[in-house]
């Protein structure tokens, strides 16, 4: 069964696979199967080339340690940035996202994965986040149908609405 992601405000069905290295393997030797996935950024550094060449659509796996300067002149090849939430409590995926949507304008779909909680969702969106894959055991509906709708107006800038409230009220 394919893992269930919010995207764009509604549920959706993930088609897209995280890859993963094993124990004993490195990024030049991983075996790369087939389908849409979501490349650790040590592999595509190490494999952009092959990768490029065999797969149509191609997606990216950031840790909170990546950094998005060394994928800016690539960001153009991939239909989806993953960023990983290891912990809760670890909110470098929110530099990040900003970064890539602000800075870098990737217009992708920029997704947020890890331990993901429906209380994040609003302010994920806010620097530019379109794509949640909860944590397991989490309910998807109850995350679309409260987190969303935090605050009616948020008061800062942010990459959802670069104006602060007071130059939107003015």
């Amino acid at each position: 069964m394919m893992a269930q992601l919010i995207k764009n405000g509604s549920l959706t069905v993930d088609t897209w696979n995280s890859l993963e290295i094993g124990e004993g393997e490195s990024p030049e030797t991983l075996a790369l199967p087939e389908g849409d996935l979501l490349f650790p950024l040590t592999v595509w550094l190490a494999r952009k080339n092959e990768i490029i060449a065999r797969y149509p659509r191609i997606g990216l796996l950031l840790q909170p340690a990546d950094r998005v300067e060394e994928i800016a002149a690539d960001l153009h090849y991939f239909q989806v940035i993953a960023v990983n939430f290891p912990k809760f409590v670890d909110g470098r995926g929110y530099s990040t996202a900003a970064l890539l949507r602000q800075r870098y304008q990737f217009a992708g779909e920029l997704r947020a994965v890890g331990d993901v909680l429906h209380d994040q969702l609003f302010f994920m969106r806010r620097v530019g986040f379109d794509a949640y894959a909860l944590k397991d055991g989490k309910s998807v509906e109850a995350a679309l149908a409260s987190a969303f709708g935090t605050f009616s107006q948020p008061y800062q800038g942010a990459t959802d609405q670069p104006q602060p409230a007071f130059r939107r009220n003015a």
